[in-house]
């Protein structure tokens, strides 16, 4: 069993790797062509059936590139195709939701405080609403209303929202943040594998077979393009975001997930519109630094939205701690509903060594890690793990006590 154990965190550590570089290379080379494609320049000199030019240096040498909006009059004899970068980081994330979601579902995927399902009801779930994330989005783009590219983001914008809010209702505030940013990024990779590549294929037969190409299949795959372009921040966010539990176990997950999403938009739209030369939109970074202060506002819960009291996580001494009033009452609490991870030698089914070698068998230990206690027990519900010890709202109202008491005292 600890061998096995052992053998399935490497797998997952290597597959997270696998999905880092990859995700590194497509959103590379994305961000790349999106700031040349704005950045090109319309000159008297340029070949028939160029659009633009661009002069750029780099590594020691220069770069002269010309884009044809459909195709050059003959094709040239090499082409580099950028679609493997979207593929494998695709599959590689693919497999880190089966290696820690799937094959971990009864502690990271299902929380029965929300949804008490089995595990593959819970799988079979999260595979039908990827299906469904491209299956919509694809219908919308190839309606009328896919002719307006910013009436079809906003309807889009409303779907992820309503997604995100679905997600909540279903799984652990950690897989809810997760499977959105696979939902989104899901809806981008099938971008490239069903249209953007096809439609360049479909460009180079024509040519090939000396027909003129249409300019639609360029004019559409320009359209999923920008729509992976807005995309692509808010997913890095919530493939970043498992590790910060104040994002995504609070009451409000999925109104921040909500204003992530804007955030990506104004941040995007700065790069983009100083790419194209047309200025440097200064209010993009103060409406996503207000977004921003916003999200952290949602996530401590203010006492406004909920009638909790909102008090700064200060950290204090370790012995402050220890030696609160509420201190024996959660040293019992966390031996019944931390220790059985949390220690040298873990009890729980599957866990062979401490999460993050964070222990809580004794006072000081307690202590020492009372703010993340404080912030993934009390004020948010990322630990336990969905819930799988079944802590109660009135034993996470004593972290809070607890912390904020001796918080007080310090003060004082």
């Amino acid at each position: 069993m600890y061998e096995y154990a052992i053998a399935w965190e490497w797998l997952a550590f290597a597959a997270r790797w696998f999905h880092v570089v990859t995700a590194i290379a497509w959103i590379g080379s994305s961000f790349y062509f999106i700031a040349l494609d704005l950045g090109l320049v319309k000159r008297p000199h340029l070949p028939p059936g160029a659009y633009g030019e661009e002069w750029q240096v780099h590594g020691g040498g220069f770069y002269h590139i010309q884009k044809y909006l459909v195709a050059p009059a003959q094709i040239p004899e090499h082409l580099t195709w950028f679609k493997y970068e979207s593929y494998f980081t695709w599959i590689s994330g693919f497999l880190m939701l089966c290696i820690v979601y799937y094959g971990g579902a009864d502690l990271f995927l299902i929380d029965r405080h929300v949804l008490d399902i089995s595990p593959p009801m819970a799988i079979l779930i999260s595979l039908a609403s990827l299906a469904f994330g491209w299956i919509v989005y694809d219908l919308l783009c190839k309606s009328p209303l896919g002719r307006n590219t910013w009436g079809l983001m906003a309807v889009l914008y409303v779907v992820l929202v309503f997604m995100a809010w679905g997600y909540t209702q279903l799984f652990t505030g950690r897989a809810a943040f997760l499977h959105l940013g696979a939902f989104t990024a899901t809806i981008m990779s099938a971008n490239v594998f069903m249209i953007i590549i096809p439609n360049q294929k479909i460009v180079v037969a024509d040519l090939i077979a000396g027909r003129t190409p249409d300019p639609k299949y360029g004019q559409v795959a320009k359209q999923r393009s920008l729509h992976n372009n807005y995309l692509t921040l808010p997913v890095i966010f919530f493939m970043l975001s498992n590790h910060y539990p104040l994002a995504f176990g609070t009451a409000f997950n999925w109104v921040i997930a909500a204003l992530v999403f804007l955030m990506g938009v104004t941040i995007r739209h700065w790069f983009n519109t100083t790419h194209a030369r047309k200025g440097r939109p200064t209010w993009t970074w103060i409406v996503t630094v207000i977004l921003f202060i916003l999200i952290m506002w949602l996530s401590t819960v203010p006492k406004l939205l909920t009638g909790e009291k909102d008090t700064a996580a200060v950290v204090p001494a370790f012995q402050q701690f220890a030696g609160d009033p509420h201190f024996p009452a959660v040293k019992q609490l966390v031996a019944t509903r931390c220790s059985m991870c949390h220690a040298a030698e873990p009890v729980y089914e599957g866990i062979v060594r401490p999460p993050k070698e964070v222990m809580l068998e004794n006072d000081a230990e307690i202590a020492a890690h009372a703010r993340e206690i404080y912030i993934q027990a009390g004020r948010s519900h990322a630990m336990p793990p969905g819930n799988v010890t079944d802590m109660t709202p009135g034993e996470r109202k004593l972290l809070v006590a607890w912390f904020e008491s001796a918080v007080e005292g310090k003060k004082q």
